[in-house]
């Protein structure tokens, strides 16, 4: 069993002022998205400038915040906040939705691409490979949180964490989802767009990608104690609302190919 490091989930304290770690994983995310996007800008669209290209992370990190704990009151404790109506802003406690900041990001998209120009895969293709920054940075602020924790379990590396009242050896699922949604998911993402994509590949591969990566590890992550399984003592929220990502990731990539001839390398 490995110890957890016991990290204070507040970074720095100025009076009543706190500045939690979950909310600057945010804004590490956010800003290194937009490194990444600035470098790929020119083979994007060379007339687009960086005051747009800030414009476009802007109303997209909003979409993602936004959508992100609405998705959150929608789909995983609605009760509680209709109960408490003022739960919903207090986002430095946790409480954030994958694929409610996904939806966010999607109409974001949509509303700055016809501002601009831009079909919404073209902007979708263009974000995707970026994405996995922020997720995964999400992950280490669940992780400092001792949040979303994992099931028991006897393996080596598991860990007690601090906001267990069972004192358990648990599996770290945050670092889990930080592997394979930030690691592994930007690898993937990132070497598939250094070459020609037809419009809608590299979005069906994000989708079909973080679908699988976050229903596997579902089954050793602990449901939200609200919610629990939903069926078969097995299947999740999670589990559920990643099944349409994956069908429809893999019906983007076959549309994608069958439909377009391959567009300019969006990478470096």
């Amino acid at each position: 069993m490995l110890p957890y490091p016991q990290i204070d989930p507040v970074a720095l304290a100025i009076g009543p002022l706190k500045i939690h770690w979950y909310g600057l994983m945010y804004l590490i995310g956010i800003g290194g998205a937009w490194l990444l996007a600035s470098r790929r800008l020119n083979r994007f669209d060379p007339t687009w400038s960086k005051e747009k290209l800030s414009d476009m992370v802007f109303w997209m990190s909003m979409g993602v915040i936004v959508g992100g704990r609405l998705g959150y009151v929608l789909f995983y404790d609605l009760s509680a906040y209709i109960a408490n109506p003022l739960l919903i802003f207090e986002v430095w406690k946790g409480g954030m939705s994958f694929h409610g900041g996904f939806i966010g990001v999607m109409l974001a998209a949509l509303w700055f691409g016809k501002k601009n120009g831009k079909s919404f895969f073209q902007l979708m293709d263009f974000v995707a490979p970026m994405v996995p920054i922020g997720l995964g940075a999400g992950r280490i602020g669940n992780f400092i949180n001792a949040e979303l924790w994992g099931k028991a379990t006897d393996v080596p590396w598991a860990m007690v964490f601090p906001t267990d009242p069972a004192q358990l050896a648990r599996h770290p699922s945050q670092l889990y989802q930080f592997a394979l949604e930030g690691v592994a998911l930007f690898a993937i993402l990132w070497l598939f767009s250094r070459k020609p994509r037809p419009t809608m590949a590299v979005s069906g591969m994000f989708a079909l990608f973080y679908g699988i990566f976050r229903f596997i590890v579902e089954f050793v992550r602990v449901p939200d104690a609200q919610l629990g399984y939903l069926a078969w003592n097995w299947l999740t929220m999670g589990q559920v609302l990643c099944v349409p990502m994956i069908v429809g990731g893999l019906f983007l990539i076959w549309l994608a190919y069958r439909r377009a001839p391959a567009a300019p390398a969006a990478a470096v």
